[in-house]
């Protein structure tokens, strides 16, 4: 063991020995190298210093960022009422004015006259004497703005009012003629007859004591008082536009019917569970049902007479809409209609249930029948009320038109050569055939610059170009022409609109919006 540790030590030592060595070379070669880049810039100083060319460089002229403060809105148009209305002034006032004329965007007006807002602000204060008087008189003018806008709400209060009660010859006359054609001679037609057959009904009932017939007196209730109100809301759905509701009130004939269908559910479906669930809990027994028999015959000819005239109305609407029968009732494009068909519908399969368990009363002498064609009644009034709650809910959140006809509407804008292309387009139904489509338009920058560029003066532009020496003047040259390119693309977008709306006319209103 000795002799082995003895060798070990030895060999410690030498590598130890080999590595303080290898530690002096490096500390040696290095401060040489310091040594070294010493004396080079030594020598590099004593050298004589040589003359360098200045680098030519090229600067690019650059337009500054423009600052738009109230020196640069000066500069800018200002309609003549807005003139009037933010700097109190009168058109006498505006007449000494300078006047620029400026195109309408839409091509069936005249172009317009503008007015550079630092002299209508100059001559406000030629008026006023100074800001602090302009600026009195703007406050007192807006409070006499809101006490005309109280007086004028208290008035329009009196004017409702007053149509309400006493009547107004024009609004009825119109609204009365629509309920000579269409879907407001069916509501009427039905509100005749399930009038007359509720008053037979309830007499029945009142003569017999049976389940069955009340079910059916209140089911041509339940139909008389929804179909009243779907009077009303034809009535109110073409009252024309107003402010509140720029997009006019056809869809009141969707919130008609959809209170119509709740109206069913819980008055006719309602009652005529309970009675029929009483008249099983606690039979009773009934008299002759001769006269019932009679009456719902009656009601049978009327409500099937009834039938006729709501679906001969809904085939002409589905052919002048081209879509099938089936199709046009599931979709309630024609609410009003829809309703009347499903209320009748129910009466007559109604009727057949009543007197089937009427007559196996008769037969059996049994009550219950009776009490079961109740339930089987405010059944079938319960399907019905829940159809037209889902179909009505659908068309008033906003129910897109045939894929058929958007895309006919697309097309006709693809393949304009001034659109490139259009995105996120919608089209929905805002009821009584009226459409509103909205698209998103890219437009190909070139062809509408063709497009303006055919209407100048070539020789002139060139000559505008040349005499291009300094940013200042290319700044006033741009700006000139691309204001009047942004014009054009206005130009171009009303176009499409009226394009849109001449071969579409069921399209009333359009939303385009440039990419």
């Amino acid at each position: 063991m000795l002799p082995g540790l003895a060798a070990a030590a030895a060999a410690h030592r030498c590598s130890w020995s080999s590595l303080c060595r290898l530690r002096l070379r490096c500390r040696a070669a290095a401060r040489g190298s310091s040594d070294r880049q010493a004396e080079n810039m030594g020598a590099e100083l004593k050298a004589p210093i040589i003359k360098q060319e200045p680098l030519q460089v090229r600067v690019k002229a650059v337009l500054k960022k423009r600052e738009y403060g109230p020196k640069y809105t000066q500069n800018n148009f200002i309609t003549g009422v807005r003139a009037m209305n933010e700097f109190c002034l009168k058109s006498s006032d505006l007449e000494q004015l300078r006047k620029i004329r400026r195109r309408s965007p839409h091509e069936d007006t005249e172009s317009f006259t503008v007015y550079l807002r630092s002299d209508v602000e100059a001559k406000s204060l030629e008026v006023w004497g100074s800001p602090e008087a302009l600026a009195r008189e703007k406050k007192l003018r807006k409070e006499a703005e809101i006490e005309y806008r109280e007086r004028l709400f208290r008035n329009q209060k009196i004017l409702r009012e007053y149509r309400d009660f006493l009547g107004n010859t024009k609004p009825r006359s119109r609204t009365a003629s629509i309920f000579f054609k269409g879907p407001g001679k069916v509501v009427m037609v039905a509100i005749c007859i399930n009038g007359l057959n509720c008053f037979f009904k309830f007499l029945a009932w009142i003569y017999t004591g049976s389940a069955s017939m009340f079910s059916e007196a209140i089911h041509s209730l339940s139909d008389t008082c929804n179909q009243a109100l779907l009077a009303l809301g034809i009535s109110k759905s073409v009252q024309t536009p107003d402010p509140t509701h720029p997009y006019g009130f056809s869809n009141m004939r969707y919130i008609a019917s959809l209170i119509s269908g709740v109206g069913i559910f819980m008055m006719g479906a309602g009652l005529s569970w309970y009675h029929g669930i009483m008249g099983l809990l606690n039979p009773q027994p009934i008299e002759s049902l001769l006269w019932a028999y009679c009456i719902l015959a009656g009601s049978l000819v009327s409500e099937g007479a009834t039938l006729l005239v709501a679906v001969n109305e809904l085939r002409r609407s589905a052919r002048a809409k081209g879509m099938s029968f089936y199709k046009y009732v599931m979709e309630s494009r024609d609410p009003s209609t829809n309703v009347i068909l499903l209320e009748d519908t129910a009466a007559v399969l109604g009727v057949t249930i009543a007197a089937t368990c009427m007559g196996l009363t008769s037969i059996t002498g049994n009550p219950l029948y009776d009490s079961l064609g109740s339930l089987g009644v405010g059944t079938l009034l319960g399907v019905v009320s829940a159809f037209l709650i889902y179909t009505n809910t659908e068309a008033l959140l906003g129910r897109s038109i045939q894929p058929e006809q958007v895309q006919r509407l697309t097309e006709l804008l693809e393949n304009d050569p001034s659109v490139r292309a259009i995105h996120d387009v919608k089209a929905t139904d805002l009821g009584l055939g009226k459409v509103r489509f909205k698209a998103e338009v890219d437009f190909d920058g070139r062809v509408v610059t063709r497009s303006y560029l055919e209407k100048q003066d070539f020789d002139q532009m060139l000559q505008e170009i040349q005499e291009v020496k300094t940013p200042e003047e290319l700044e006033t040259f741009m700006l000139k022409h691309g204001e009047n390119i942004i014009d054009t693309l206005g130009a171009e977008v009303d176009r499409l609109e009226k394009e849109l709306k001449k071969r579409n006319p069921e399209v009333r209103h359009v939303d385009l919006e440039i990419l």
